[in-house]
């Protein structure tokens, strides 16, 4: 029980101090629920068994106060047949006296099963106890340990998460961003280079044609007055 309650206090360091020296911490814990599962079912046993005895105890104690009852009935009915002359008095007084003296008896008895009865009245009482607690134990231990499992795997991933972490090289990765960044800045800057390169052929040869067209231009009428000369047709 004591491990257990170290093991239970989270948040405390001295829980923390113990479940760092188990290899498995819940399988150590789901192993002592089991223990206590099985300390429960034989208390439960005991407490049944010591429950019974009270009871056959307790019916013992008061069949023995109903036969000193009886007893006494039965010599005071003596005493009053000797009264009516229908038994000798010595006999009547005689058996009357044999009857107190077993009423005696079995009140002694009936007492005597009165206190053993109440020794194990106490003592279910005090086994009941330890199976509330046991049970109350079981439960707050099974919450706990839904608790520690839902720590553990917590820490499994945060662990694994670190340390996927610590394993990258953080300076190199920004050396590798810069290069990316210096090769994409000089591909954009050829970029602009070739368009402009592009614009200025362009614009060169637009001047040249232009130049060349840029002479006088022939009218529709013209040009059919030198197609008739050509023919040898008069105007």
């Amino acid at each position: 029980m004591s491990i257990f309650s170290r093991i239970f206090k989270i948040g405390q360091s001295e829980a923390h101090a113990v479940v760092d020296k188990f290899e498995d911490p819940i399988k150590m814990t789901e192993q002592g629920i089991r223990d206590l599962k099985r300390d429960l079912q034989g208390a439960m046993q005991s407490l049944a068994e010591v429950k019974g005895i009270a009871i056959r105890t307790r019916k013992e104690a008061d069949n023995q106060k109903k036969l000193a009852a009886d007893y006494e009935r039965k010599a005071m009915l003596l005493l009053q047949k000797m009264q009516s002359g229908d038994l000798d008095p010595v006999e009547a007084e005689r058996l009357a006296t044999d009857a107190l003296s077993r009423k005696e008896e079995t009140a002694a008895e009936a007492n005597r099963l009165d206190q053993e009865a109440q020794r194990h009245e106490n003592m279910a009482s005090q086994l009941q106890g330890n199976v509330s607690k046991i049970k109350s134990s079981i439960t707050t231990y099974e919450n706990d340990l839904t608790t520690l499992r839902a720590r553990a795997r917590t820490a499994a991933s945060t662990k694994k998460i670190n340390q996927q972490l610590s394993r990258i090289d953080s300076s190199g990765t920004l050396s590798m961003l810069e290069k990316m960044k210096a090769r994409v800045e000089e591909d954009e800057s050829l970029a602009i280079a070739y368009g402009e390169m592009a614009s200025q052929s362009t614009s060169v040869d637009d001047d040249i044609n232009k130049a060349l067209a840029s002479g006088k231009s022939i009218s529709s009428s013209e040009r059919l007055l030198e197609l008739k000369k050509k023919m040898g047709i008069e105007a």
